[in-house]
């Protein structure tokens, strides 16, 4: 299975449940996932974590926005927070949530395999 690499680049926190939930499924199916959360999109990992459907998401029997992070790791999705994104946010390292690495766009594509799928969300 190709890896899959999602770029979360805005503050939406619904495209990256959404790039979470794809990751996730890749993951396990037994695919590499990755999702880098780029410039604004960092600020959505402050902690806690919150989305602003969560409560919806609930309702639905569905995980909300933290939940669904953890679930995403625990199945071996990397998660990379841009380091540039932090600056923005005015966040350290240690605001992160638990197992979210720091990098840029030139070690991810630099990391990236030729067979690797690119998407933005």
């Amino acid at each position: 299975m190709r890896p899959l690499i999602l770029i979360a680049a805005t503050d939406d926190a619904e495209r990256l449940r959404a790039a979470l939930t794809l990751a996730a499924a890749q993951a396990a199916l037994g695919g590499a996932a990755t999702v880098f959360l780029q410039l604004d999109a960092v600020a959505l990992l402050r902690q806690p974590v919150e989305g602003p459907r969560d409560a919806a998401h609930r309702a639905a029997g569905l995980p909300d926005l933290a939940t669904l992070i953890d679930e995403a790791r625990a199945l071996g999705v990397r998660l990379i927070a841009c380091q540039s994104g932090l600056a923005l946010a005015r966040m350290e390292v240690g605001d992160l949530p638990s197992g979210v690495t720091t990098g840029g766009p030139v070690e991810l594509l630099r990391d990236m395999s030729d067979d690797a799928r690119l998407s933005f969300v």
